[in-house]
Order: structure tokens, then C-alpha cells, then sequence
């Protein structure tokens, strides 16, 4: 799939405008798998109400955080932070990550794994950063 940085220290280097739209993409790329898992484990009867609740509340998450993301990436153009103009990306395949029946072949343990580890990446990912944006928060 998509390449993204490993290691706090080399993602430190990459430019603001670069990884926003790393963060997007990533994201992006997340939103058709949710979709299709969702449906999956909707069929499967014999989970617990709670975990397809955690599901679909993950799932929603995706959106509302790329929304997220979008709004203060435009008010950080606005004030001149970012200058760079960064274009969505309409699906995965768009993304770079063309949607195929691995991610149906993959077990709901592998796919929740695989999600939790990009998940983890976009958080540090925001972390950073918000620390170069806002450098008076001590970061």
C-alpha cells in the first residue's frame, strides 16, 4: 500500500504541506475498508452488540476526522502557515491504495491490526504536527 514515514526523527523532516497531506491520504485511504468491513461484521451474528457498535463508531471517526483535518489545514493557509494548496483525495484508490479482495481475504483481527497501526501513525503524525504549528504548546 501507501509508503509513510517510520521514525519520529525522519518524520520530523518532512515539510508541514507534506504531511497534512500525508495525514489526508492516509485517512482517505482508510474509509472504503471501514466501509466494507462494517458490512462484514454486520453479518456477523454471533459478535457482541458492543463490538459492532465500536465498528461503526470507528468507522464514523475516519470522516469526522479528515473534516477535522481539512478545517484547520485551511485555517492554517488562512493565517499563512501553510501555504502550500493541498487537494483531497476521492477514495483509496486515489490514495494509492487500490481497493482488492485482499482486504476482504484479511482476517478481522489483521484488519483491526492494521488499522490500529495506521491509526497510531496519524496520531503521531498530528502531534508533530500541531507542535510545529503551535510551538508554545511545549512540544
Amino acid at each position: 500500500g501507501m509508503l509513510t514515514p517510520n521514525g519520529k526523527e525522519y518524520t520530523q523532516k518532512i515539510p508541514r504541506e507534506e504531511l497534512t497531506h500525508l495525514i489526508l491520504r492516509l485517512l482517505q485511504a482508510w474509509k472504503e475498508p471501514l466501509s466494507h468491513f462494517n458490512h462484514h461484521i454486520e453479518h456477523h451474528r454471533e459478535l457482541p452488540d458492543d463490538s459492532l457498535s465500536k465498528a461503526k463508531q470507528i468507522s464514523n471517526m475516519v470522516p469526522e476526522l479528515k473534516t477535522g483535518v481539512e478545517k484547520v489545514t485551511e485555517k492554517a493557509r488562512s493565517m499563512g502557515i501553510i501555504i502550500d494548496s493541498l487537494n483531497g483525495t476521492a477514495s483509496s484508490e486515489a490514495a494509492g491504495l487500490p481497493i482488492s479482495n485482499e482486504a476482504n481475504m484479511m482476517s478481522d483481527s489483521d484488519f483491526i491490526h492494521c488499522f490500529r497501526r495506521d491509526s497510531n501513525k496519524v496520531q503521531s503524525y498530528l502531534k508533530i504536527l500541531k507542535c510545529r504549528i503551535m510551538p508554545e504548546n511545549s512540544c
